[in-house]
């Protein structure tokens, strides 16, 4: 058994900074040596897996030759008692807790919070006119997140907002600790982000008990020994829902109104789609589950962007992978974006292509070859609620509104911290002129 083909790079750093700043960096090195390689990122050996034998493989061996692992500065900036954190029974304990939050009865109280957010910011971009929309759409998803699962109000225009963004941005960077550094800063604001959380729960804690949002049911849940969760686990596990509740999904719209402005004939047949409903009526969990193209159109975006590129696993246990020894203490990190890329699966993988996921193509789909949102034991606890608002978003964009993409700017995508247009996706915006 021999170690995976690749190269470690240079002492202590790797090549973390090429990992960081190059678009193309996995795929370069497959196209090197294969479906498997060894690196060296963030000080750690790391091997990167892609395709759906490895990542059934990582995901259904969890807690026996893998446990979650996260870069220095992930680990730093989220918090020892956040969710994405913990292992074993401590995880799945809390993780039953946490899904109280985003179970369907839940899920269905908050639509009406969803539609009167989006209301708000589609008058106001329509009052824009010309912007850069990736911006406008971190607050929208913001605005959302604090009030659905905090119970805040126009969080993005308040400080909370400005700390969450620097936050955010540093969660994937060297973890040097100084205060001009982006991880310097990231901790800084990890600190107001906490105090902030503190207030908000300590109040919430005094008041009549609430569970009109995720932190109401997180303050009243109890796990199997009655426990309740600490103010300091109250205050990391928010802080994670704020940040997969935010980041992600601004990417997921972000890209689904790049491809539609990209593709008319996708946005013809959605709208063509929507006219069987009715647009004077409030949207129901019925009304979304009947948009079938729709739902196609959203599951190709997610295939075509995935917010996260892929997941880091600790081997616990020496294991092999693709005819390779794994050693214990290195990383694998289990590649989404590059499984989505195979074209034994998806055949011109780099055209949008919704009609791929039609009823008829995607029934001889391969198990854990379409994985946006992870899988195993750790599958994104937050799924449901980003597929309600990605298509609760999307139904009212098509219905109501029109934007094309202005000239002369950079769509490249930056990746990290999840993918982005590089200038920010300037648009031309307004309301339709006829409803339908």
């Amino acid at each position: 058994m021999t170690l995976p083909p690749g190269n470690l790079g240079l002492p202590l750093i790797g090549d973390t900074l090429n990992f960081l700043q190059d678009a193309q960096f996995a795929k370069k090195r497959h196209q090197q040596y294969g479906p498997i390689f060894k690196t060296s990122i963030f000080g750690q050996p790391t091997v990167f897996v892609s395709g759906s034998e490895a990542n059934l493989f990582v995901l259904s061996n969890e807690n026996q030759y893998f446990v979650v692992s996260w870069p220095p500065s992930t680990k730093a900036l989220l918090g020892p008692l956040s969710l994405s954190l913990q292992t074993g029974s401590d995880h799945q304990n809390r993780r039953k807790l946490l899904y109280q939050a985003f179970q369907p009865r839940a899920l269905a109280g908050y639509i009406g919070g969803m539609e009167d957010i989006t209301g708000r910011y589609l008058q106001r971009w329509t009052q824009m006119s010309e912007f850069a929309w990736y911006p406008e759409l971190r607050n929208y998803t913001f605005d959302v997140a604090c009030k659905l699962l905090v119970g805040i109000d126009n969080s993005s225009e308040s400080e909370l907002g400005n700390y969450f963004k620097i936050w955010s941005d540093g969660l994937f960077s060297v973890p040097l600790d100084l205060p001009w550094t982006q991880f310097g800063k990231a901790k800084k604001c990890r600190k107001l982000l906490l105090a902030e959380l503190e207030n908000i729960i300590r109040a919430r804690q005094q008041g009549t008990p609430s569970k009109n949002d995720a932190l109401g049911l997180l303050i009243c849940a109890r796990d199997d020994d009655g426990n309740s969760l600490s103010l300091e686990e109250l205050k990391d596990q928010v802080l994670l829902l704020l940040f997969t509740g935010h980041s992600s999904l601004s990417s997921a719209i972000a890209s689904f109104c790049l491809l539609l402005a990209q593709n008319p004939d996708v946005m013809a047949k959605i709208r063509a789609e929507q006219q069987q409903f009715s647009t004077t009526e409030p949207l129901t969990l019925e009304h979304l589950k009947q948009m079938t193209y729709l739902e196609q159109v959203l599951r190709e975006v997610l295939r075509l962007v995935p917010p996260l590129a892929g997941g880091f696993r600790q081997v616990i246990k020496p294991c092999e992978l693709g005819g390779y020894e794994i050693p214990k203490g290195w990383i694998v990190l289990y590649e989404i974006n590059q499984t989505h890329q195979d074209t034994s699966v998806y055949p011109e993988p780099d055209r949008f292509d919704p009609d791929r996921f039609s009823l008829e193509r995607s029934t001889n789909a391969k198990p854990f070859s379409y994985v946006p949102f992870g899988g195993g034991l750790r599958e994104c606890l937050g799924k449901e609620f980003a597929r309600l608002e990605m298509k609760l978003f999307a139904a009212r964009m098509v219905r109501e509104c029109e934007w094309d993409l202005l000239p002369d700017q950079d769509l490249n995508l930056i990746l990290v911290p999840t993918p982005h247009p590089r200038d920010g996706l300037r648009v031309k915006f307004r309301r339709k002129m006829t409803s339908s």
